[in-house]
């Protein structure tokens, strides 16, 4: 069966920013890719039949319009499309459990300076409950067709080597170079973060992704990643949701949560899998 990438569309330009993205990497991985569109539940609504059903038959026939749209940007796979009714990240999350989607792929709407908590989409609540990675792409920010270097963060959690096979994955999909970026928080965890690193480097040889290694001192591992990704001329940040906290991070929120907030990149986010400890093989 040929993987599934699940888009969740809300008709905005940040979810057909998404969709492009997840029809680039269907393109290169032989996906199909479904398009998901979430209506919310209202009291009003709910009383009066006739007005929802109508509200479910706009849905369908934008969604059609759309995939009619974008159709000749797809090269094997097939573009699909499935209204739901209901919250709209438990509705994205069912959908891609009940797929075994390869990927979710949403829009974000980032944050402005006054709203630092604020995130203005469901995208975070999608990411720390999506069944498999999950991209989210910043509303504004151009997609490329091509994504040339993944920035792949290291820090001193056991949790920060789990994405690297899935990252590997990916960059054997676009041909691209995995930046590994070793994040040290303080000097009593260099080498713990080195180790790491030198890990990753045995596992992206042995899977012929070309590679390159910087160790980065980071006070807050957010600003950091970010920051080096803008200076390398980053395409995608990999990260895990769960990544070693420092003070000036937990003050911010979680980790997943800033880079979401504040990539100007699309943020690829994989959750930890419930085991003691990690080796790459």
């Amino acid at each position: 069966m040929k993987k599934i990438i699940i888009v969740g569309i809300d008709f905005s330009k940040g979810s057909v920013h998404a969709l492009k993205f997840a029809m680039n990497l269907a393109n290169k991985s032989g996906a199909n890719v479904m398009l998901v569109h979430v209506m919310k539940p209202s009291r009003e609504e709910s009383l009066f039949s006739d007005d929802r059903s109508e509200l479910r038959r706009e849905a369908k026939k934008r969604l059609e319009e759309m995939i009619e749209q974008h159709k000749f940007w797809m090269r094997g796979g097939k573009l699909m499309y499935k209204v739901r009714s209901g919250k709209v990240e438990r509705e994205i999350v069912n959908q891609a459990k009940y797929h075994d989607a390869y990927m979710v792929v949403v829009g974000t709407h980032g944050i402005s300076g006054f709203e630092p908590f604020w995130i203005g989409s469901n995208a975070y609540r999608i990411v720390v409950n999506s069944p498999c990675p999950i991209v989210t792409i910043r509303y504004g920010m151009e997609i490329t067709k091509r994504v040339s270097n993944i920035v792949l963060p290291i820090d001193s959690s056991q949790e920060t080597r789990q994405k690297v096979p899935f990252v590997a994955e990916i960059a054997q999909y676009y041909k691209a170079e995995v930046l590994v970026v070793g994040l040290v928080s303080s000097s009593a965890l260099r080498g713990i973060v080195t180790s790491y690193c030198g890990q990753v480097e045995k596992y992206l040889l042995k899977k012929r992704v070309p590679y390159s290694t910087h160790m980065v001192n980071a006070d807050n591992i957010t600003e950091a990643t970010i920051t080096f990704a803008k200076e390398n001329r980053g395409d995608l940040i990999a990260i895990m949701t769960e990544q070693e906290t420092t003070l000036s991070n937990l003050l911010m929120g979680s980790y997943a949560q800033q880079m979401i907030n504040h990539s100007h990149l699309p943020v690829l986010s994989l959750r930890a899998k419930n085991i003691y400890d990690f080796a790459l093989h």
